[in-house]
């Protein structure tokens, strides 16, 4: 069996298309523009890089942008000051503080702040709990997204067994409670998990989101399985650089029914989905008047 392969970019393009045109509709009738303010402190490559994807996709989305960018020396007061001038401005409808933050500012603290009908990152307590009890809230979004491939080759997952590897509070978890809400057996697996390939080999929906490069064997995979790879792990491969999620590809391809690529699997869909949730949010703020 080759599986066929779920092509996240194709699908996030597909979603971002379709956020404009709702964007585009809000602004003609309401006079309103979803607006992301993204705080940026320090310099950090790898958070440069996300930063600068996620203001390219606010442009094609039709969203206004917002960008904070603070030095590194900047203190834990001045942020919080600047998150609550963000709650106040009518303006904004989404803000992302982007991680990790330097050491004398801390991360809990300021995610906290971010009021809980702006946080489009879905990390807000608040969030967690309304996602957990079935309310309506934000969603972190490589969950969401990974939802969203998910329902595009197995939209009926009633029955279905997920074994979702990682239980952190940005994806196993969330993704965990989406799988849930599907009606879907949840199993969550994790480090101190008892013999996990065996546990794998019985999931019709398999979610890898642990960060460890090529981890996931084909041999633990279950014929015909979904397989979702939410990794993305820079290795060394005859003396250059290579993006690998956390499924060894190749052998898991040879057994799934669908796979996730890594790259052009989830990681477009994360932030197609932060458009999304931005739309949300300003939808919200307009029926709240």
């Amino acid at each position: 069996m080759t599986a066929q392969i779920i092509d996240g970019f194709a699908v996030a393009a597909s979603l971002r298309k379709d956020i404009a045109t709702r964007a585009a509709e809000m602004k003609a009738a309401h006079g309103v523009v979803p607006g992301l303010a993204v705080i940026l402190v320090g310099e950090d490559p790898a958070s440069q890089v996300y930063v600068r994807n996620k203001l390219l996709a606010t442009a094609e989305c039709g969203v206004k942008s917002l960008e904070y960018k603070l030095p590194v020396t900047t203190s834990e007061a001045e942020v919080l000051e600047l998150v609550a001038s963000l709650n106040a401005n009518p303006e904004v409808h989404g803000i992302l503080v982007q991680l990790p933050l330097p050491k004398q500012i801390n991360a809990d603290k300021v995610l906290g702040l971010i009021d809980p009908d702006k946080d489009v990152d879905g990390f807000h307590p608040m969030n967690a709990g309304r996602l957990s009890v079935g309310l309506p809230g934000f969603v972190p979004c490589t969950p969401r997204g990974s939802q969203i491939l998910i329902d595009a080759v197995l939209p009926d997952l009633a029955g279905k067994h997920a074994v979702v590897i990682g239980r952190s509070n940005i994806v196993g978890k969330p993704m965990a409670q989406l799988l849930l809400q599907k009606n879907a057996t949840v199993t969550i697996a994790h480090s101190k998990t008892a013999d996990l390939p065996a546990l794998c080999r019985t999931a019709d929906v398999l979610v890898a989101a642990v960060g460890r490069p090529q981890m996931v064997k084909g041999s633990w995979v279950k014929p015909g399985a979904v397989v979702i790879d939410v990794g993305i792990n820079r290795i060394e491969v005859d003396g250059k650089g290579k993006l690998v999620g956390d499924v060894d590809f190749a052998s898991a391809a040879e057994v799934a029914g669908h796979i996730t690529p890594v790259p052009r699997g989830v990681g477009p869909m994360t932030i197609a989905c932060l458009m999304l949730n931005t739309l949300d949010s300003a939808t919200r703020a307009i029926k709240a008047g």
